[in-house]
């Protein structure tokens, strides 16, 4: 039986997110205009509103549903 390798996260998701995100803009942003720069920054704001969900998802004023 195959064993997993396992490892410990030292950053939250969060913060990787948005290492990426910083990433991901700084090369955008050396690129001459593009599909590829486009999709690029695309997934950018994708990542960046996965944050907000997580953010929006952990506040304290948040109801569950009745």
């Amino acid at each position: 039986m195959l064993k997993r390798r396992r490892f410990k996260q030292q950053l939250t998701l969060q913060d990787r997110l948005s290492a990426w995100v910083k990433q991901v803009k700084e090369d955008a942003a050396r690129l001459p205009p593009s599909p590829e720069r486009d999709a690029l920054l695309k997934k950018a704001r994708q990542a960046e509103l996965a944050n907000h969900l997580q953010d929006w998802a952990k506040s304290p004023g948040l109801q569950p549903p009745k």
